[in-house]
């Protein structure tokens, strides 16, 4: 029986602390494809966003301090990202509804995609978990008109992601 204890302690604990998804893609790699509802209920799918740069930036909870600071810069930059050819869409293991209030309170101008099932966080290497709670963590993919990754932001300030995306942004669209 104590045996047995160990066991499911030991178990329980490594299902706690193991990272919970694969290596994220690099740059020069396809961008994993996905088909995901926003805060409206739409279904969004790559198709969406093909000939444009698309920021996909993930995000670990609606309505935390930190996310809230990421959704409202983002939001603040929208026109110049927009002006610089990108696209945003934000993304977390919230439902629909959750995502809706959330885009409601902070007038979010762009699509907050919904991955309950977890699929695409773990497609983008980003699913990771805590004390048996999972979800995406804060990296940001900058993909290319053509669909592939051209950048990878891993840990980012919610303050300062927008304006590095931007950066890059002008810096990638001016080498050939």
């Amino acid at each position: 029986m104590r045996r047995l204890a160990c066991l499911l302690v030991l178990t329980l604990l490594c299902a706690l602390t193991a990272p919970a998804s694969a290596a994220s893609p690099q740059p020069g790699d396809a961008a994993p494809t996905f088909r995901l509802q926003d805060q409206n209920g739409h279904w969004r799918t790559p198709a969406d966003f093909h000939g444009h740069w698309l920021v996909m930036y993930f995000y670990p909870k609606d309505f935390t301090p930190g996310c809230t600071t990421e959704v409202c810069t983002f939001r603040d930059d929208i026109a110049k990202l927009r002006k610089a050819g990108a696209d945003v869409v934000g993304v977390s293991l919230d439902d629909v509804k959750s995502h809706a209030d959330f885009a409601a309170k902070y007038h979010v101008p762009f699509p907050l995609l919904s991955d309950t099932g977890r699929t695409v966080a773990t497609r983008y290497g980003v699913l990771t978990s805590h004390m048996g709670m999972h979800y995406a963590r804060r990296t940001t993919f900058l993909i290319d008109p053509r669909g592939r990754i051209a950048k990878v932001y891993v840990d980012v300030d919610p303050e300062k992601n927008s304006a590095q995306v931007l950066s890059d942004l002008a810096t990638l669209k001016a080498t050939p």
